[in-house]
């Protein structure tokens, strides 16, 4: 298979009535990316989908079953410069990977591109909330590229909680080829999880402040389903020992626990 500066990984698990808008989206880009399908969950509704545009599905064959083993495999596809996981539920702007690709042009010193997005709730689009404005606000820093590429910086935009949306998040794939990122025990704080482990690594967390994808939140979601099994309130504590001597971390857990309304 040549090697493609772009692809849009897209996620698919079981059967999502979005996965076609997802497809359609990442498709019909500015910059010409390279999509394929991934999923542990192979049947007729994806398989009949891909069919339809053309695109490939790779199977993930692992035994060993889980969100995070399912974002490992998406985000090592080894034949591109670029990797976009493209969440199933989700939407891309029609110039995302295009300035994706010309931010890393500027910097290939990146470890990780990602771009500022809105929440899709039902058939609406919401810009601001007052969740939206303070993830903003921890990742203000990162849009000077005198800082982003400092461990301190890179660190700060996490130890009060996850400010990168994980759709949003486009990998340089020799800077994660040979790590594992994802494979841990949680559910829900994957990708908090990663990029902890990056932002100890050599280079920089590019931010785009441009709204460039649309990430969906709906009651059917798996982040809604693990909140209320109180799930992801214990991963938040884990995390933020990462960051925290364990009594401050409890404190600042009992707060960020109230963030999760909004989803």
């Amino acid at each position: 298979m040549e090697k493609h500066l772009h692809t849009f990984v897209v996620l698919a698990f079981k059967e999502s009535k979005h996965l076609e808008d997802c497809i359609k989206s990442v498709l019909y880009q500015k910059h010409k990316s390279y999509v394929v399908i991934a999923t542990s969950t192979p049947n007729n509704f994806i398989k009949n989908i891909a069919r339809s545009y053309g695109l490939d599905i790779l199977i993930n064959e692992n035994n060993k079953k889980g969100i995070g083993y399912d974002f490992e495999f998406a985000s090592k596809f080894e034949h591109s410069e670029l990797v976009t996981v493209a969440h199933q539920d989700d939407i891309y702007n029609y110039d995302y990977s295009y300035k994706m690709i010309e931010r890393y042009k500027k910097n290939k010193s990146s470890i990780i591109l990602f771009s500022d997005y809105y929440e899709i709730r039902g058939n609406e689009n919401i810009s601001t909330n007052i969740n939206l404005i303070i993830k903003r606000i921890i990742l203000m820093p990162l849009r000077f590229n005198v800082l982003n590429n400092s461990k301190f910086i890179k660190r700060s935009c996490l130890f009060l909680g996850n400010a990168i949306c994980c759709p949003a998040v486009t990998f340089v794939s020799e800077k994660i080829m040979h790590k594992e990122l994802f494979i841990c025990d949680f559910k829900c704080n994957i990708d908090w999880y990663a990029w902890e482990k990056l932002s100890l690594e050599k280079g920089s967390f590019e931010y785009l402040s441009d709204k460039l994808m649309g990430h969906r939140v709906h009651e059917n979601s798996t982040t809604t389903a693990i909140i209320k099994d109180n799930v992801r309130t214990q991963e938040d504590l884990v995390m933020f020992e990462k960051f925290w001597p364990c009594f401050i971390a409890k404190r600042i857990n009992v707060f960020y626990k109230k963030s999760e309304n909004s989803n």
